[in-house]
């Protein structure tokens, strides 16, 4: 074993270290929770990892996302991510995928070769594709409810979608996983009500338009009225909420990985 393992088997143990080398786990999502759940799962020795995500690195991602800096900027996330863990452990295998996770590429994923998938993207359709391919697989899966407008990390904790409450997305991936035959899905979660977001600067919602800004803003009024709407469209996020997610979940990865209780 590397010396640069030696305190995490301390821990664990060799056989539990040897375990870890030889496992395969994807992360779906390199964002907020995604980037950390990267980054502790290649500081703890996981042998393989599959990333995948088809953002770019932008400024506002800068207050939260451990990829991202005033460098990275423009880059795409799994690129930086892959760079990351090859100087973190290059043992470590990493393929990269620059796409997003959707139903209708779900087959383009063996999910029967991972051996723990971990579910860090926003969208619910996503989400549950993820919670189904694995459930199909007989992978286990740990899924990031929402970490959004949120500014109490302590109160995050680790459960089956159906003993959570209070988060909104919480409650419609319970309600969507009961209609699907999902039984059971472990979560992070957070019983804090979210805040209402300030309003975000102008300049703040001009870098972030994206694909849904509309092809023309032809009058003041309703160059107003779509800063508005992405106003209460794009939740606050802070350094310490989705970071303690993610190493929540690479926690679970490697504890279940591991047998340990």
């Amino acid at each position: 074993m590397s010396e640069q393992f030696t305190r995490t088997q301390i821990l664990y143990g060799e056989d539990a270290m040897k375990r870890l080398a030889a496992c395969r786990v994807a992360v779906f999502g390199i964002g907020g929770v995604g980037g950390y759940v990267v980054e502790a799962l290649a500081r703890s020795g996981i042998g393989a990892l599959d990333l995948i995500d088809n953002d770019k690195v932008c400024v506002s991602n800068i207050n939260r996302q451990i990829i991202a800096t005033w460098k990275t900027v423009g880059r795409d996330k799994v690129d930086v991510a892959a760079e990351r863990v090859a100087e973190i452990n290059p043992d470590c295998t990493v393929r990269t995928y620059k796409t997003f996770f959707l139903p209708e590429n779900a087959a383009s994923f063996d999910f029967a070769s991972y051996d723990y998938v971990v579910d860090a993207i926003d969208t619910v359709a996503g989400k549950l594709a993820i919670a189904e391919c694995a459930k199909a697989a007989g992978v286990p899966v740990i899924s990031a409810m929402g970490a959004g407008n949120k500014v109490h990390p302590e109160r995050f904790e680790v459960a089956d979608i159906y003993e959570t409450s209070v988060c909104p997305l919480a409650k419609v991936m319970r309600k969507e996983c009961k209609k699907r035959g999902i039984d059971s899905l472990k979560v992070v979660y957070s019983k804090e009500e979210p805040r209402t977001p300030l309003a975000a600067a102008d300049g703040d919602i001009a870098a972030e338009d994206g694909p849904d800004a509309p092809a023309e803003k032809t009058s003041d009024a309703s160059a107003a009225e779509f800063r508005s709407a992405r106003r209460r469209a794009t939740p606050g996020s802070t350094a310490f909420a989705p970071s303690v997610v993610g190493l929540i979940i690479a926690g679970e990865v490697i504890n279940d990985l591991t047998g340990q209780k």
